[in-house]
């Protein structure tokens, strides 16, 4: 199955695909934020046009598991997207993706004058792939997990 990532900010959206096998994380695209309902059909239309079986949202928590005031947005955006779309909407702990695509792009050898531009779509492959990796890892992880820190289906 293949897996669509999203990584919401408050001005672009981050998006990411799977290989059809749900093994490896690629970087696609990103869009830039308009509204909600927008972002939303935006994100629908491109799972769709992916043959996405599952869209994954990163979501920020703090230290006790608990969204913050991003993750409560990134929640909102999940659940505006499951009204527009019958594939399921998963939101994954989105920890630290940024400054690992930071590193990531520094190991790849980008200069530094080219990573002045935004991570937005590689942040949004390194959430997709920490979810590809924790459900590949242990088959006990399932999705939904209402009221987890680690996995929740938007109802």
């Amino acid at each position: 199955m293949r897996y669509l990532g999203v990584d919401p900010g408050e001005k672009r959206l981050g998006v990411a695909v799977s290989d059809p096998t749900g093994t490896i994380a690629t970087p696609l695209t990103v869009i830039q934020h308009i509204s909600r309902e927008i972002d939303a059909a935006v994100l629908a239309q491109i799972a769709a046009e992916q043959e996405a079986g599952r869209i994954i949202v990163g979501q920020s928590l703090d230290d006790e598991g608990n969204p913050g005031y991003q993750g409560r947005r990134a929640a909102r955006l999940a659940e505006t997207i499951q009204r527009q779309t019958p594939i399921p909407v998963v939101l994954w702990d989105e920890w630290d993706t940024t400054r690992t695509a930071q590193e990531v792009r520094n190991r790849m050898g980008v200069s530094r004058k080219k990573r002045q531009g935004h991570l937005d779509d590689l942040a949004a492959a390194v959430l997709l792939q920490s979810y590809l990796d924790a459900h590949s890892s242990n088959p006990t992880v399932h999705d939904p997990i209402p009221g987890s820190t680690q996995s929740t289906e938007c109802p």
